[in-house]
């Protein structure tokens, strides 16, 4: 199960992004369409299947080597550009909504995009596969928190990419925790 962070400034800059791997069990759900469909006839049409329900699985297998997650390595871009064309959406939804969480404001196949907005309009964006309302709540807040201390840093120049050693331990430490 994978989650994966992007900082972005008021201008929708990128300033930061981590890939974080739990080890946390993940939920398994069925595919409503397998589940339509006798035992038998699951097997022959395994690739076809995942790819209609949505591509519940996130791997991928290269010829190459062995099963690749997608947001790693070569399918880096994808996750990327599944992050930005979120962002219209996390803006329609802070035009309505008053909160800086914004919970699950978009969805893409099994991808969920959570949001959460400074009032200095920086947009943090997650984009996981399970449910964890709370965890992601309590890690957006950890990740606001070592923002502003980073801000506060008279060395740093604001909505610039941050490349601090520190703040990359402390958000890895605060994704362990929570996600």
């Amino acid at each position: 199960m994978s989650h994966h962070l992007f900082l972005l400034s008021p201008s929708d800059t990128p300033l930061y992004e981590l890939t974080h791997y739990s080890s946390k069990p993940a939920q398994m759900t069925t595919s409503p369409l397998a589940s339509n469909l006798p035992s038998w006839s699951t097997s022959a049409f395994a690739g076809t299947l995942s790819a209609l329900s949505g591509a519940q699985g996130a791997t991928q297998t290269h010829t190459q080597g062995g099963p690749v997650r997608i947001g790693g390595g070569k399918d880096r871009h994808v996750i990327q550009m599944i992050a930005n064309a979120s962002l219209d959406v996390i803006e329609e939804v802070m035009r309505k909504e008053n909160t800086m969480y914004l919970k699950s404001v978009d969805k893409f196949n099994e991808w969920t995009i959570s949001a959460f907005i400074t009032p200095g309009n920086m947009k943090f964006v997650l984009l996981h596969e399970t449910r964890n309302d709370e965890g992601i709540k309590s890690f957006f807040n950890d990740i606001w928190e070592l923002y502003v201390k980073t801000m506060m840093n008279p060395f740093h120049t604001a909505h610039t990419p941050i490349r601090s050693a520190v703040f990359d331990t402390r958000v890895r430490a605060s994704a362990k925790k929570y996600l």
